[in-house]
Parts: structure tokens; sequence; C-alpha cells
């Protein structure tokens, strides 16, 4: 089967892991191509029309945050002002991209050494999957992770200084897609859309 590249725009480190690692779990031949990050969602929100116009030549997957927003399909009109070229897939993680690696909750506790019964069943009822995530480093055995994740003490940092590189580790790893789907409504829809795509180039 021939390999389809997709042009990406993300949010921050992570999430582009996320998006390697599903990938290359898939049965589909994706790979990944030219990479837009957004340091945020401003920048990916200003260049969303341009996105649209480039997915004519090549699939573009754009992967957003819903952070504090009411919810996926109002974040969807108040981005989206044009129709949507069809190779273009805009997905959204509820509510950060943290709650996916959460959804993972068999490798992530092991990862900290925490009791699975820490991580809800349902990640993306998270409200805050960031802080959530570092209250769960906080009390893990592990040192080198709370150095790396969590806030230096009397900080005004929200994340550690390292925060990224261990998660993405994990993620490229450890973490399953397979078992994280189970537990993240927004990652199955999001792996059911790549699961069903056709590319229609012009």
């Amino acid at each position: 089967m021939k390999n389809i590249i997709f042009y990406v725009g993300y949010e921050d480190e992570l999430s582009v892991a996320l998006i390697r690692k599903i990938f290359s779990q898939l049965e589909n031949n994706y790979l990944i191509g030219a990479k837009f990050p957004g340091k945020g969602a401003g920048y990916l929100k200003k260049n969303i029309k341009s996105f649209n116009e480039l997915a004519k030549g090549f699939p573009f997957l754009l992967l957003t945050d819903l952070d504090n927003d009411e919810c996926a399909p109002a974040k969807i009109r108040d981005w989206i002002k044009v129709p949507l070229n069809p190779n273009f897939l805009f997905r959204i993680a509820v509510r950060e991209s943290e709650s996916w690696v959460l959804a993972d909750r068999i490798s992530f506790s092991q990862f900290l050494n925490i009791s699975i019964n820490r991580i809800p069943f349902n990640t993306d009822e998270i409200d805050d999957p960031k802080r959530f995530l570092i209250k769960l480093v906080r009390s893990s055995s592990k040192n080198k992770l709370k150095k790396d994740i969590v806030p230096a003490k009397n900080s005004t940092a929200s994340i550690g200084k390292n925060y990224n590189e261990p998660l993405v580790r994990f993620v490229m790893d450890r973490w399953d897609v397979n078992k994280a789907v189970e537990h993240s409504e927004s990652l199955k829809r999001m792996i059911e859309r790549l699961q069903t795509f056709k590319a229609k180039l012009s």
C-alpha cells in the first residue's frame, strides 16, 4: 500500500508525538510530512484558512486542545468560516492532549508506579488534564519524573522545565492507542476518522 503523507498542525511536542505514535500503530500507511508547530492554539487558529488551502495538495491533520471551550462543535464553528476541504482533518483533544496520554491507564500508572485507580475511567471528563497529570506525578516515587514534570518549588511556572521530554518518551516507547481509545471518546473519534480517510487530491 502506498504511503500517504500528512501535513500536520499541532500545539506542542506532546501533541505531535501522539500523532506520530498513532500513525505508527494504525494499519494505514500514514507518515508525517511538513510540520506546523503552533506553541499554543493562537497560531493554528490564525492560519487555519491557509492550512485548508494546503489540503488541496496534501492531506492536512490539525490537532488542537479543547481547553476551556464549552464543546468541540462550538470550537469548530468558531474556527472554521469556510467549507472544509475533504483532505483537511480538524480534530480536537478533549480537553487536552494529556487526556489522551492518561487514557492508556495501564501503561501510565506503571510509568509513574501508582495505582491505576488514581486515573479516571473516562479521561475526557478531567477538567484540567495537565494539572491532574502533574498532581499524579507529585505522588510518584520516581524523583527524576517529578523534577522534570512538576514545577519547582516557589516557581510561577505551571509546568516543570523538562515537562515534554519524559512524556514524549513515554508516548513513543509505552503508550498504546488500542488501550487508550477505551478511555477517551475524542481519541476514538480521531482514530475512526483516520481509519476511514481517503485522500481526494487535485
